[in-house]
């Protein structure tokens, strides 16, 4: 008997370590559960634009101020953890299972599924979206035209914001901006669900598109 009540609690201990990735509907139902901590792992500029009441930032690009931040989470409690489209809050996530936090739930696509969920995130800033009737017209207003869904606030963003200047000046291409943390009406309708995502227009047709980094020979060579 006592070797099965070990193996139990075993089992439970090795599932509650277990990665937990939800929706933003069962992130919604779960993080108004009793006790539930919220952990914004986005940051500051981000936070500011709008996050879920009671929630704790805590900045994972910033790992002092995410150290010691994180120390006043407590472990035997739920964990909501939260981002822009999902990628630090996975890694934040892992690190806090592999460091004792019994039940971390991390929500699929952050803040991004959110928004294109229809739901509104408290205390955001509104700003208008750009509309997919100007975005077709801005992609059709010059013969090439390269399409930047990035932010200002996302590292690999802001890492090839000299390439793109680069490419768009010397190659005499349209530069068209989409934000990645508000246009998500644009952003859904081309499917543009990774920051940074660049897509090439000509003649307002897509002819190329990629996710990440690129190089400067790569963007030259899309246009042959």
């Amino acid at each position: 008997m006592n070797r099965i009540l070990s193996t139990i609690c075993l089992l439970l201990a090795t599932c509650a370590g277990m990665a937990q990735s939800v929706s933003p509907d069962e992130f919604e139902k779960g993080m108004g559960g009793k006790g539930v901590q919220l952990l914004d792992v986005r940051t500051a500029k981000e936070f500011g634009t709008g996050h879920f009441d009671n929630a704790l930032q805590a900045d994972f690009t910033k790992k002092d101020e995410f150290f010691e931040r994180i120390q006043y989470v407590d472990k035997s409690k739920p964990v909501y953890v939260y981002c822009l489209s999902g990628g630090r809050s996975g890694a934040a996530a892992k690190w806090m299972r592999e460091n004792g936090y019994s039940n971390v739930v991390e929500m699929d696509g952050g803040i991004m599924a959110w928004k294109k969920a229809g739901k509104a995130v408290p205390g955001a800033t509104r700003q208008p979206q750009m509309k997919q009737e100007d975005f077709e017209k801005n992609v059709a207003a010059a013969k090439w035209v390269l399409v930047d869904v990035g932010a200002a606030w996302c590292p690999p963003c802001r890492k090839m914001a000299p390439v793109v200047q680069q490419f768009t000046t010397e190659k005499k291409v349209k530069l068209l901006n989409v934000d990645g943390g508000n246009d998500t009406e644009v952003m859904a309708n081309i499917k543009a669900d990774v920051l940074p995502t660049f897509v090439l227009y000509k003649n307002g047709k897509e002819v190329w598109r990629k996710q990440g980094i690129v190089t400067m020979e790569e963007f030259t060579a899309a246009m042959k």
